[in-house]
Order: structure tokens, then sequence, then C-alpha cells
């Protein structure tokens, strides 16, 4: 496990790491998750093995500090990652991010170019959400902070259920109601916006299953690789690790990007 300050006060984001080949590949999870629990597996499965590998975990979650005053905008949030690539020597990365660590990876991307060479979304947010009844950050958001924090995280436990909850209950609440009330508002320009004008190699995984994303026919017009996964849900790379790999290795193969 390693680290690096990312904000003025020095606050630290942790990540796992192993050793391999350049480029390197980093790993961003999504909200109320934690990296190493969500890809580990699948970051040495034969088909994406050998290649340094970053793991990291966003502030707020996981075993990254919880800073109290970090505002945990999408923007704040690619910044830090920016911090910790920077002082982990990282540039020209292969972004391989979940929901919304998506929405992270496209802001980094956007604000750091010189960090990413290839970017691969998987099931993430592209587009503002509305706050209402139910899992994830439409769920949190719909909260005021002071009510999410007094009872509105128990709530929140209840209906995203055990699994979610093993590790969305390590995510600082602070940090759990801000991320999510700033995925919903989403970033200006839109984090779709910003990806169709990303003018590196880029994929979109999706669970066959749910259905195509959103205006799929756009992202494929702007050059985004839009790749069904089958056999799986929203956690493609927990319900189909085989399938997940396959995807991400086909996704970063040179004949692909």
């Amino acid at each position: 496990m390693l680290h690096a300050p990312v904000t003025p006060d020095g606050d630290l984001l942790r990540w796992v790491e192993f050793p391999g080949s350049e480029p390197a590949r980093v790993y961003l999870h999504g909200l109320g998750a934690s990296s190493a629990p969500y890809f580990a597996a699948t970051a040495v499965h034969p088909a994406l093995a050998g290649r340094r590998t970053l793991l990291l975990d966003l502030l707020g979650h996981g075993i990254s500090d919880r800073p109290a005053d970090f505002s945990y905008t999408l923007e704040a949030h690619a910044d830090a990652v920016a911090a910790a690539l920077a002082a982990a020597g990282v540039t020209g990365a292969e972004l391989i991010a979940h929901s919304m660590g998506g929405a992270v990876a496209i802001v980094l991307a956007a604000r750091h170019p010189e960090l990413v060479s290839q970017l691969v979304l998987v099931d993430a947010n592209l587009d503002p959400i509305t706050p209402g009844p139910g899992p994830g950050s439409g769920g949190i958001a719909r909260f005021t902070e002071q009510e999410f924090l007094a009872d509105g995280w128990r709530e929140t436990r209840d209906v995203v259920g055990p699994h979610w909850w093993a590790t969305m209950r390590l995510t600082d609440r602070v940090a759990l109601h801000r991320s999510s009330v700033h995925l919903t508002r989403g970033t200006k320009p839109t984090m779709r916006a910003q990806l169709l004008e990303l003018k590196i190699p880029r994929s979109f995984l999706y669970p066959e299953r749910l259905g195509e994303p959103a205006d799929a026919a756009g992202l494929r017009a702007a050059g985004v690789a839009v790749v069904p996964v089958p056999d799986c849900g929203h956690n493609i790379m927990l319900e189909n690790p085989d399938g997940f790999a396959a995807a991400v290795a086909d996704a970063l193969s040179p004949e692909t990007g």
C-alpha cells in the first residue's frame, strides 16, 4: 500500500500497487466503494496481468483519508487523483473506472491530459441525475447533509443491501453525501460532453441485459466504443470477472485503441 499527500493540508490518497511494465493501469472505484475489493481479482487476471497497476481509493473512501473540509466535487476528486499520480511518477496511464469513478476519470482526462492515454469506462455516470428515493447517489442526494448525517445514512444502508454496504460503511458519511450531491449535479460542461471532446481512445462497457447507455449512437459517432458485457449487472467486474477482463483487454489492445 502506497500513499501521497493530495491537498494543501497533506491529506493522503492511498492505493494498492502491483509492479509491472509501463504504461501503468489505474483503476478507480465507484461511489461508496473501494478499488481493491472491486478490481483486485480482475487486475491480476491472465488477460490483464503484467502491467504496473494502481488500485486507487478516492478521498473519503476505502483506505484514503477523510478530510472534513474537502468539497468532494468531481473536479476536486479528479485533481486529488492527479496529484497522487504525479507523486507516483505516472503519466499516460490507461484508466479503468467504474460508475462515479468513470465520471472522475473523464474530468481527470479533460483537466490533466498528460496523465491519461486511454479510458475504459465501466457503466459510468455521464449525465446529471434527479435526486429521489432509491439506492445510489440520487437516493443519498435527496437528503440535506444534516439529514443524512443524522439518520439518512441508516435508510441508505437498508436500501443498498449488505453487499454494497460492506464498502459503503467504510466511506466517510460527509464524503459519501457530498460526493453524491456533486455526482447528481454533474459538471459543466457535462461529463458526457467532456467525454465526446477527448482525443484519446475511449470505451464504454455496459451490462448487456440492462441495455445500451443513453444516446449510445452519439457516443459511437464521437469514436467511443460501446461494448456490451453479458451475464452481469452494474458491478460488471464482480458479476462476470472473466467477461470483464476480456472486454477491458480488448478495449486496451493496440488494434482497438
